[in-house]
Order: structure tokens, then C-alpha cells, then sequence
């Protein structure tokens, strides 16, 4: 009998995240006999520890379709650090009862330390469990590929929003606003920030800056600028990394509390930034932080993102039937014109727990604008469109209501050792 697979989506999802599922899950089935039943966690790893656990067999061919056309995470997603003990041998416990041969992780570098604490558990105690983590983050942030599923979509809806709202902005600057300040994801790396500048196409139009954490902030400097952009081009447009920090390092918007890995929650560094503006230059400021709509916006996606996002699902399925355990499938950049790529495995060990930080020739040399090689790298990502289906002039997405397997373990107790 074939063994059975278990998929869970993992961290902050992304516009194209549940195209990854509908790779794996359609690639399952053309396998049959070599995998089983595959289930799908509800809200990740909790899920899986949680035994809540949904058969994708429910899903229909319209349902399928749906899935790859779905913001969100269909079946949940989590912010959890697994830990080993307990939770790692009840996690095994329900990989025995289920018959589980294959564990998807569909995430992004917290994600893939989770695969790859799962992968080494099964290898220590040898068990049969083939381990593969499907990538995914809007930060563009992991190692070794050359980008990640759901940024390019990110990058598309951002660089649009800036030039939209720069054309607003230019239109009321003579008698009001002037300045507008996007504050968008990022907290250690600016790709997003960054590919804001393709917006751009010469020194007048939005964006006008951009702030990353790779580059320190200087308040005089960045005041300077503003100023400069106003009596050049009538009005600025900023776009800026939540994670932008000072000369010193520490972030401009410290809130002071962790998260679930450890990192720093960001408390909104647009105030911070349209208060200097307004304070310094007596400049009339607007700002607007992007949050969950940059991650959500579906109806915007890049056809190349979401190619990218079901080719690393069906290739995960297709490492994991060949033996090939403890990887990520990585895109490998061939040419930019035309756009041509492939996929290869990398190792999941030189994945987990590092990232991936924008390079500093992406921007030009005063660290505020997109350089050549940034729009050479950032243009290829928000090619095409592949909006979802529509009706009566809304997008027409699924609320899904899946049902649960009934449970065969007692309730997992994190206490128990």
C-alpha cells in the first residue's frame, strides 16, 4: 500500500500560496500508486499536532481551480517553533496513525526549520518519512533560490500602488498634500521596498525614495532628499521597509514585544517617518501601510509568481517520489529576456534559519533608488496577469468550509514529555 502525505501551510501567507497546495496536491493524484490519501493540516503544524487533519479528496476539479486562483491560506497557516520533546514525538505519533511517508511544509525560513527539525527526527530515529519544504515568502528572503513564491505578486501590487498614489499625489500638491509615505513588509530585508522602484521611470515620477533596512537611515539625509524631491518634481513619494533602522542598527519603529521566533514586532514606521516630514519641513504628509493587502491581493497577482508557486509544489512532489529528502526546490534564474527558469533542490539545512538580504548594487548609490541591475532583477518577477475569475464585479473566492477527519489520538498535552 502507498504511504500517505500530510501538507500544511505555514508563517504570513501570500496571494499565491494555495497555487503551491493545488501543485502538490494535483501532483499527488497523478501518482496514486505510489501515494495515497493526502491529508491537508488546518492552521499548520498546530493542526498537524492537533490531529486536525482534512482529506483532499473532498476537493472537486472546481474546487482544485479554486484553490489556485485563492488568496489566503485555504487550510490555515500558524506562527509556531516547534519543539523538540513532546510536540516532535506526538507529531510522529500522528504521522504513524495516518500512515504518513511524505510531510510537505509549505513556508518560509521559520518554516523550513520546522521541516527540517521533522526531517532530522525521522532520520535519527529511522523512520521512513521523506521531509521537503515547499518555499514561500513575500520578503523574498530565502537562500539559494532566486526568489521566493508570492513575492513577485507582492512586488506587482506595491510598485502599482506607488505610481497610482503618486499620480494622486502630483495632482493635489500645488494647494495640499505633497508628501505620501507607503509603508510596506520587510523587517529585516527591503526586496519589497525595493521593487517599489519599477514604478518609476525618471526622476519626477513615484517613487521618488526608497528606504530599506540595508541601507541606515539618517534622518538629515533622508529630510534632505524629501526637500530636494519637492522643489524638483513639485511633490515625493516614499516608500518605505518597516524594518528600517538607524545608524546604530535599532529599528526606527521598535515596539518591543517578539513574536512566536523571536523577531521584533514592528509598530509602524510611516508615522514615525510623516512626522519628521511634517515637523521638519512643515510639509503636509499623508502615509498608508500596506499590511495584509500587499499579501492578499490576488486579484493583482503576476502570472510568472504564479507559475513559480505551483511549479515548486509539483516539484516537491516529484523530489519527495525519487528519494530526494531534506530539500527545498529552488528557482534558478537562466536569462531575463526572454524571462527563463528552472528548478533545482537545495539542501534544507543551508535554508533553515538564514536569509537573504537585498544587495546593495539593486540600489543606486545613495541607497534611495533602484539601480539597473535592481530592474534587470525586480522587472522579470511582475510579468503577466492572472486575475481570478470574477462576479458581479467582485472576485469570486471560495469561503472554504472543508471537513475534519474525526480523531484517533487522545488530545495532544504539550506537558506530557
Amino acid at each position: 500500500m502507498p504511504k500517505n502525505a500530510l501538507y500544511a501551510q505555514s508563517g504570513g501567507v501570500t496571494p499565491v500560496i494555495n497555487a503551491s497546495a493545488f501543485g502538490v496536491i494535483s501532483a499527488a493524484r497523478r501518482h496514486r500508486d505510489q501515494i495515497g490519501t493526502v491529508f491537508a493540516a488546518r492552521n499548520g503544524i498546530l493542526g498537524a499536532l492537533d490531529e486536525v487533519l482534512i482529506d483532499t479528496a473532498q476537493l472537486t476539479d472546481e474546487m482544485m481551480a479554486q484553490l489556485k486562483y485563492t488568496p489566503g491560506g485555504a487550510f490555515g497557516s500558524c506562527r509556531h517553533k516547534l519543539r523538540h520533546g513532546a510536540e516532535l514525538k506526538r507529531l510522529f505519533e500522528v504521522f504513524e496513525t495516518y500512515d504518513i511517508g511524505y510531510f510537505f511544509y509549505n513556508g518560509g525560513g521559520d518554516s523550513a526549520d520546522t521541516c527540517l527539525k521533522v526531517a532530522e527526527f525521522a532520520q535519527y530515529h529511522g523512520i521512513d518519512l521523506t521531509a521537503v519544504h515547499v518555499p514561500k515568502t513575500i520578503d523574498n528572503d530565502l537562500p539559494l533560490t532566486d526568489c521566493s513564491p508570492g513575492f513577485g505578486s507582492v512586488a506587482k501590487y506595491v510598485a502599482t500602488s506607488a505610481r497610482e498614489a503618486g499620480l494622486d499625489t502630483a495632482s493635489m500638491a500645488a494647494s495640499s498634500t505633497r508628501v505620501f509615505i507607503l509603508e510596506v513588509m520587510g523587517r529585516h530585508a527591503g526586496w519589497i521596498a525595493a521593487s517599489a522602484g519599477l514604478a518609476s521611470t525618471d526622476a519626477y515620477s513615484a517613487p521618488h525614495l526608497l528606504l530599506t533596512p540595508e541601507v541606515p537611515f539618517e534622518a538629515g539625509r533622508f529630510l534632505r532628499a524629501v526637500d530636494e524631491t519637492i522643489a524638483r518634481a513639485g511633490y515625493c513619494v516614499v516608500v518605505a521597509a518597516e524594518g528600517i533602522r538607524d545608524t546604530h542598527g535599532v529599528y526606527l519603529a521598535e515596539s518591543g514585544v517578539v513574536d512566536a521566533f523571536g523577531h521584533a514586532q514592528l509598530g509602524g514606521v510611516a508615522p514615525i517617518l510623516a512626522g519628521l516630514v511634517k515637523q521638519h519641513l512643515n510639509q503636509k504628509c499623508h502615509w498608508a501601510v500596506a499590511d495584509y493587502l500587499q499579501r492578499s491581493a490576488r486579484h493583482l497577482a503576476s502570472a510568472t509568481d504564479l507559475a513559480h508557486a505551483v511549479a515548486v509544489g509539483e516539484t516537491a512532489v516529484a523530489y519527495a517520489l525519487a528519494g530526494i529528502r531534506s530539500v527545498m526546490p529552488a528557482i534558478v534564474r537562466e536569462d531575463n529576456e526572454p524571462y527563463r527558469w528552472r528548478i533545482e533542490p537545495v539542501p534544507l539545512a543551508d535554508v533553515a534559519n538564514h536569509e537573504k538580504p537585498l544587495p546593495l548594487d539593486f540600489l543606486t548609490s545613495d541607497g534611495f533608488h533602484l539601480s539597473p541591475r535592481g530592474r534587470e532583477y525586480f522587472a522579470p518577477l511582475i510579468q503577466g496577469e492572472a486575475p481570478p475569475p470574477f462576479r458581479d464585479g467582485m472576485p469570486d473566492y471560495p469561503q472554504w468550509q472543508f471537513v475534519v477527519n474525526d480523531r484517533k489520538l487522545p488530545s495532544f498535552d504539550p506537558t506530557r514529555g
